[in-house]
């Protein structure tokens, strides 16, 4: 394997159709402001480097990324590549990660609107996220420990699982089809309507009108804190562990629930059965 360290790179597609080669304490940066560094590249290792210039890793295979920081200015940096891992990086640029396949984050931090599009086959592991749109249209995820802040986050996704992730998002989930949601702590509004075959498990929930319009909906052993109007026309079995505020004309199954502030029936297609434990 070849290796390059202690340079710095500006020109346009500086190390483009690389194979077999090491970066180590680079910089892609300066007054050329090239794109495009390591696109079509294949077996690429970085170590402890710098990227501040766009494009850099389009259509690449077999990719490791080590202590890297891409900057604001490294806009769309991971496209269309497959293989790929990133360790402790740092990427804050607008649309990071896009479809991409077989990818595995680990302890890095992300500051990027409309992160991981299209994305498959992904798996994150202490992570942080911030920025909106995050993982739209992605499939055959796996989330543990994932801290996110943003909105409109998970739409559209599909074959996923999370466990003990922090999730403080409006409209997440929207659309999404066969997903695990276990342990976690979701804030928003709007949680997961229109979503197909989700679960969440021991979970703590809030947020205003969520879980509405759902199809193949379960809860088990959740909390629903703040939470009002829920389950609208939704097919649901759920098992809520605390007081709730209001249920709103769920369409059919049963929410068993320790106490409920309000029950709301004004649609003869609700139908789903309510017991409440504390009656």
């Amino acid at each position: 394997m070849q290796i390059i360290e202690n340079q710095t790179f500006d020109q346009e597609r500086a190390l483009y159709g690389s194979r077999d080669l090491l970066v180590r304490r680079c910089a892609f940066d300066g007054p050329a402001d090239g794109e495009s560094a390591l696109k079509e590249s294949r077996n690429i290792e970085v170590e402890d480097s710098f990227f501040n210039l766009r494009y850099p890793f389009w259509h690449d295979h077999n990719l490791v990324l080590r202590d890297v920081e891409m900057t604001e200015l490294c806009r769309a940096a991971l496209w269309y590549s497959q293989g790929v891992r990133v360790e402790r990086g740092r990427l804050h640029g607008i649309k990071a990660l896009r479809e991409c396949a077989d990818v595995r984050l680990q302890d890095c931090d992300i500051v990027s609107p409309e992160f991981g599009w299209s994305v498959r086959n992904l798996e994150m592991r202490a992570c942080s996220v911030t920025g909106e749109y995050a993982f739209l249209r992605a499939r055959d995820l796996r989330f543990e420990k994932l801290r996110l802040q943003g909105k409109y986050s998970f739409q559209y996704i599909e074959h996923a699982v999370f466990e003990d992730c922090e999730l403080d998002t409006k409209d997440a989930f929207w659309h999404a089809k066969n997903v695990l949601v276990r342990n976690c702590t979701i804030r928003g509004e709007y949680l997961a309507w229109y979503c197909e075959n989700v679960t969440f498990e021991n979970c703590r929930l809030s947020g205003t009108q969520p879980l509405c319009y759902c199809k193949g909906l379960r809860l088990i052993d959740c909390e629903m804190l703040d939470a009002d109007l829920s389950f609208e026309k939704s097919e649901v079995d759920a098992d809520l562990t605390a007081p709730i505020r209001s249920i709103k004309n769920p369409a059919s199954g049963c929410i068993r629930v320790p106490a409920v502030g309000e029950i709301l029936r004004d649609d003869e297609a609700s139908r789903a059965e309510i017991l409440v434990r504390g009656a």
